[in-house]
């Protein structure tokens, strides 16, 4: 048997309170010469040089220093390792204004406010200006729905301190409220190598709107209809370099799709909702690596 190829699986230190599929990938990446490696990216003592790749999949608390975890990758980029996704497309996606650019390309995207810090003042504006009596707040740098306000216009006095010390220097983003979230769900759709793989519908629990299983969100594979997937393919085309791995979650708004985000630093692949997705990963990041080599 040919010699076995070394990949290590970017992490976080303790993963007990997340739900993580990305053993399922043990298995076929083996199948195919890879032997993987589950590495913290907060461990100083990782010789990257060792690992002919490495797969970002789950630092999910990164966000709680971002700066370290930049430096980390790009300490990966200069050894002897590949990044994947490369460092250029974590540095546009660790910040949502991604989001502009995109929309500047002609992509549909909840319309949003954005803001270098928050003031109080600003918040009954963001009602009057999106004409809703709901709307969210967060972070343009965040993950896990973290820091997180869904406010409506009758309480929102009643988060102003705490949007106020979270805020105070930290920039970020409102949007209106989309019912929709509720009514139907969040559909993430998945591309490998730039090619669709799968999607699921994922729907929040009952008087909650955040759809991250770990905050009790329901997940649903569905087949994407083709104005959604339409609405993917576009997004997907916008992105350069092409990433080897993708999630774009959408949601429905009137007649079609606006995208929510594009996960390209440390999505969920949700592996466990399409038993050939594994394979089909393991088989594009194959040819990715034999393509790249």
């Amino acid at each position: 048997m040919s010699q076995m190829r070394h990949c290590a699986i970017l992490s976080m230190d303790n993963l007990d309170d997340f739900e993580c599929y990305d053993h399922l990938l043990d298995r076929p990446l083996a199948e195919r010469g890879w032997q993987t490696h589950v590495v913290s990216w907060r461990d100083q003592n990782v010789n990257w040089d060792q690992y002919e790749v490495v797969i970002i999949r789950s630092p999910w608390d990164y966000q709680e220093d971002p700066e370290l975890f930049i430096s980390v990758l790009e300490s990966i980029e200069k050894s002897q390792a590949r990044l994947e996704n490369p460092l250029s497309l974590v540095k546009w996606n660790i910040d949502k204004t991604y989001l502009k650019s995109l929309e500047s390309q002609g992509i549909k995207i909840v319309p949003t406010l954005w803001r270098d810090t928050f003031h109080v003042e600003d918040l009954k504006s963001f009602f009057e200006i999106f004409n809703v009596d709901e709307i969210v707040i967060k972070p343009t740098v965040s993950a896990n729905a973290d820091n997180t306000f869904r406010i409506t216009n009758e309480n929102h006095a009643q988060p102003v301190s705490e949007l106020e010390h979270i805020f105070k220097q930290r920039p970020l983003m409102a949007q209106p409220f989309m019912q929709s979230i509720i009514d139907e769900g969040e559909f993430s759709l998945f591309y490998f190598a730039g090619n669709y793989s799968h999607s699921i519908l994922k729907t929040p629990q009952k008087d909650d709107f955040r759809v991250q299983e770990e905050h009790g969100g329901q997940l649903l594979a569905v087949t994407p209809e083709n104005e959604l997937i339409g609405c993917a393919d576009k997004v997907n085309q916008a992105l350069q370099p092409q990433p080897l791995y993708a999630r774009y979650d959408f949601v429905r708004m009137g007649d079609t799709f606006a995208i929510m985000e594009v996960e390209l630093i440390e999505p969920s692949l949700y592996f466990n909702m399409d038993a050939t997705s594994p394979q089909r990963f393991a088989e594009a990041f194959a040819a990715w690596m034999d393509k790249n080599h």
